[in-house]
């Protein structure tokens, strides 16, 4: 298959495009590099020995987005880009609207005009809100109550591919959601880069084991959790990366779902530990007041991609944070050096 990866530069992206180049497939990167780097796609590309087309468009942007598909030929495409913190979302809402819903209908338009008929997408579990059970199976209420704006957007995202879908019969799409992905290649080469205050967990631990930053801010220890820190399921994004292609291959008629995590539990200090023991060092932290569109915990249930997909996990967190540390310790300043 011939591969178009919008967002194909940034974190989860790029693992994909390793992951199906190594499987045979051919990648077509579309990125506007706002939130990632050129260097990524080319260190893919090293550790592949492989040729990326890139192209550098905003998909939000319907002049830029019809440019980029100008002439542009592929079998699927797997939809990234997007903006993805949830702190920030509460802060900024109307920007993640914005940026993750224009690119989206843009996309599908343009999928629609060219009669591009697979499309995988990249949710999110924060569409299942605070949930009502866990684990959190595909059939746990999703698009009601959310907490922030990113999952609403998600949520919003996939209701339009289904809407899409029904409108087009020959549109295929798998809505995977994602629960934490955390980690990097095993090689060191490619990782988690974030564009300033690093939103998620374990780069911001990492960059405090390198030495970039003091101390990890924990966001609230009174949840009605084991130790009162929030508890994830925390994915390796090797086995994410593996999820897609697997999700890609198999798809079917009409529009599945999927879960994609562990289906095991852990909380910010059990990740603390973890990272501490892979880095040789303490990881400093103090308890801060919780962040806001938070939830206490959420933990997949992937019994339908173990089945559907012959798909699971095989990769420890003990596993993410030595790869995420060779990332990090390798290169302290991402992919900027």
């Amino acid at each position: 298959m011939r591969v178009l990866l919008t967002g194909g530069a940034g974190y989860i992206g790029s693992h994909t495009a390793l992951v199906l180049l190594e499987r045979g497939h051919d990648v077509v990167v579309l990125d506007d590099f706002s939130n990632s780097s050129p260097e990524a796609v080319r260190r893919v590309a090293e550790l592949t020995g492989r040729s990326i087309p890139v192209i550098q468009a905003d998909l939000a942007d319907r002049v830029a987005a019809e440019a980029a598909f100008a002439g542009l030929e592929v079998d699927a495409v797997v939809h990234f880009a997007g903006l993805k913190a949830v702190g920030e979302s509460v802060a900024q809402p109307t920007r993640y609207y914005r940026v993750n819903i224009d690119s989206t209908l843009n996309l599908l338009d343009l999928m629609r005009e060219r009669g591009m008929t697979r499309l995988g997408f990249s949710s999110s579990a924060t569409v299942y809100g605070d949930p009502q059970y866990v684990p959190q199976d595909e059939d746990h209420p999703a698009g009601f109550g959310l907490t922030n704006p990113y999952g609403w957007s998600k949520a919003m995202i996939e209701q339009m591919i289904r809407d899409t879908q029904t409108s087009w019969p020959e549109l295929q799409a798998v809505l995977l959601r994602y629960f934490n992905p955390v980690g990097a290649h095993p090689s060191g080469r490619i990782g988690e880069d974030p564009s300033g205050i690093p939103n998620n967990l374990m780069p911001f631990i990492a960059q405090v084991a390198v030495g970039k930053r003091e101390k990890l801010s924990v966001f609230g220890d009174s949840y009605p959790t084991p130790d009162g820190t929030g508890v994830r399921d925390y994915i390796h994004v090797m086995d994410l990366a593996e999820g897609h292609a697997q999700a890609l291959e198999r798809m079917g008629e009409g529009v599945s779902t999927y879960n994609l995590g562990s289906g095991a539990g852990s909380s910010v200090l059990d990740v603390v530990r973890a990272f501490g023991e892979a880095a040789g060092r303490e990881i400093p932290y103090e308890v801060v007041p919780p962040r806001g569109g938070d939830v206490a915990e959420t933990v997949a249930n992937p019994a339908k991609a173990n089945r559907e997909l012959e798909w699971q996990t095989t990769r420890s967190l003990a596993d993410a944070c030595r790869d995420s540390w060779a990332w990090q310790s390798a290169t302290p300043d991402g992919y900027g050096v």
